[in-house]
């Protein structure tokens, strides 16, 4: 794909949604990532049905480590994984108390460095709450930034290293918001809407259905 077809299509995903952000809901930088963290293979939508109730009784870590472990359980339980995640997050929690004065780290190495934060979650901790640059790649954005043309590669981190590489700065903030919305919804795993599909003729998959 050239330089021109992925401007086009970037400025129409900005042109549709000027204003993208995650469909977690947060309101502080440590409710999203504890809701990033709860989402791994889950949805969004499962994560706050939870954290509605979770975050009214415990929104910061030391309200989550008063607790407790069975405690936290007890309000993530609907979300897959839930005993390895309530053990994993707080163990954050402490971490997050003890070494950086209860505030979520804004630098990437310090994100990484909490149970189950990865290179995806830090990024979408880095973009969404700290406003930088990042590309969080999950499946959805590389299943879209391969079937399209946008940026393919065989694993996520060539995927992000290309986008990286060939999306504009003016869009950069945004794109990873744009792109997993656009997968969620439209350019769906088993049967893409393409009829529906603002850059279709852009697109650069073989495969569209009619």
């Amino acid at each position: 794909m050239n330089k021109d077809k992925r401007y086009q299509i970037f400025s129409r995903l900005k042109a549709a949604n000027p204003n993208p952000t995650t469909e977690l809901n947060w309101s502080t930088n440590f409710e999203l990532l504890a809701a990033v963290l709860l989402s791994a293979q889950a949805t969004d939508v499962s994560v706050n049905k939870a954290t509605d109730q979770l975050y009214k009784v415990a929104n910061t870590p030391q309200a989550m480590i008063d607790l407790g472990l069975e405690g936290l359980k007890s309000y993530i339980k609907t979300i897959g994984l839930f005993n390895t995640k309530a053990t994993n997050l707080l163990k954050t929690c402490h971490i997050l108390v003890e070494q950086h004065n209860s505030q979520v780290p804004q630098t990437r190495q310090a994100l990484e460095a909490l149970p189950s934060v990865g290179r995806k979650t830090a990024n979408v901790v880095l973009n969404t709450a700290f406003g930088q640059p990042t590309i969080a790649v999950d499946t959805h954005i590389f299943r879209v930034s391969n079937r399209t043309g946008i940026a393919t590669g065989k694993n996520v981190d060539e995927v992000e290293q290309k986008l990286l590489r060939h999306v504009p700065a003016e869009f950069k903030q945004d794109i990873h918001h744009w792109l997993i919305l656009h997968g969620r919804y439209t350019c769906i795993a088993r049967k893409p809407r393409c009829l529906s599909c603002i850059i279709e003729d852009l697109c650069e998959f073989k495969q569209k259905t009619e």
